[in-house]
């Protein structure tokens, strides 16, 4: 049960690190770009195999989602996207323009805890 104390978005991404999920992503011109293959992605190019929303401390709007994502060339990693009233929407909205069968819990860490159980 070792998930129960994981906190803060840096706790996720060091778990889903472990289970094999360490490419690294950023967005550039409305693509998702590997940052170090440089390879660029749309978002039919991705599935979403679990998300985590994370609220801030202070002030509940300032909420950030960390998507744990495979990409179609099997890169596996994560993207942490900042969803404030100040951020930048171009992260958003690519990852709404994923289509829904591109989507789903299956990596999730919490969910593979339960199946184990």
């Amino acid at each position: 049960m070792e998930n129960k104390n994981l906190k803060s978005e840096k706790d996720y991404i060091k778990m889903y690190q472990q289970k094999g999920f360490t490419s690294n992503f950023m967005m550039v011109n409305h693509k998702l770009v590997g940052t170090e293959t440089k390879t660029e992605y749309y978002p039919i190019d991705i599935t979403v195999v679990a998300e985590h929303r994370f609220e801030g401390i202070s002030n509940p709007s300032d909420m950030s989602m960390l998507y744990v994502i495979e990409t179609r060339d099997g890169n596996k990693g994560t993207v942490l996207a900042n969803y404030s009233p100040a951020s930048n929407t171009s992260t958003a909205e690519f990852f709404k323009a994923i289509p829904n069968k591109n989507v789903s819990q299956k990596a999730n860490i919490f969910e593979q805890e339960k199946q184990n159980s």
